[in-house]
């Protein structure tokens, strides 16, 4: 068997730097609770890890109950500003461990929103991060999902609107929507805050699919990226599944001369490592 990994996979900029901050807090805090507020990124197996070492968390609508004195990471995917001042009113040491990106949408966000715009996120509801953006856009912030709900919104051509994207949305599905919106009002401020690892791994996957005969996409079942990583790898490669850890890697795939993997933005380089060792280990 011949493993081909993807040339861009697993943990991306962002990720990678609330991981390395949380093991820095639980490393000079080893006397005080140390929280992330929500899971501070979307795989398992990296949280499990950063709990043995004892991260906990506090639950995404619990800021108000921090303990005083105990620190608080928040997460990858930003909050919005009124959860930042809750944490902070609770008397806690809050290490913000929002990416750069995400911080970068918020700011835009913010922006269009003190000019009076209607601020349109191109995302998927509940995420944590649109949470944490429609927070500092205020009351004109909408979320669309898909070209259909844009087709839905009541704009006006007079409107002063802006589109931003999820950071890890779909490039193909933001298009889509931008082509619906300018219809509709023609002066709309399109700005593509899409982060350019989502596309690095889309493209990278794209090139893997011909070459090899199945396809494992590794990362958390709850992941955005990873999840999109799965829909194209099921529309260009016969085989197609998604694993959390080696131990979910389906038989038929042992079987194969080629199998192709990649991973998700928050998946680590440990699992990935793992999975293509056990997919050799069996001949």
């Amino acid at each position: 068997m011949e493993v081909i990994r993807a040339e861009v996979l697993g943990y991306c900029m962002g990720v990678r730097r609330a991981v390395e901050a949380a093991g820095d807090a639980l490393t000079q805090n080893k006397n005080k609770k140390v929280y992330t507020l929500g899971p501070l990124i979307h795989n398992q197996t990296a949280l499990d890890a950063l709990a043995k070492r004892g991260l906990g968390i506090l639950a995404e609508n619990d800021a108000d109950k921090a303990e005083k004195d105990s620190v608080v990471l928040i997460r990858a995917h930003g909050v919005p500003p009124a959860v930042t001042g809750q944490l902070a009113a609770c008397g806690c040491r809050v290490i913000d461990a929002t990416c750069t990106r995400v911080t970068a949408s918020q700011k835009i966000a913010a922006q269009y929103a003190e000019k009076g715009a209607i601020v349109i996120l191109a995302g998927d509801r509940n995420h944590g991060e649109v949470t944490g953006i429609a927070g500092y856009a205020g009351p004109r912030f909408v979320l669309v999902r898909n070209r259909d709900d844009a087709a839905a919104l009541d704009l006006k051509g007079g409107d002063q609107v802006a589109l931003l994207a999820q950071t890890t949305f779909s490039p193909e599905e933001f298009e889509a929507i931008a082509d619906v919106l300018r219809k509709k009002c023609p002066s709309i401020h399109v700005v593509n805050t899409i982060c350019p690892a989502t596309k690095e791994r889309q493209e990278a996957l794209q090139k893997l699919c011909p070459q090899v005969d199945g396809v494992l996409v590794i990362g958390g079942r709850n992941s955005a990226n990873t999840k999109r990583l799965l829909l194209t790898a099921q529309k260009l490669c016969t085989h197609a599944d998604l694993i959390e850890t080696a131990e979910e890697i389906p038989e038929k795939y042992f079987a194969m001369k080629k199998v192709g993997i990649t991973a998700g933005a928050s998946t680590p380089g440990e699992v990935i490592n793992e999975v293509e060792k056990r997919l050799l280990e069996r001949k």
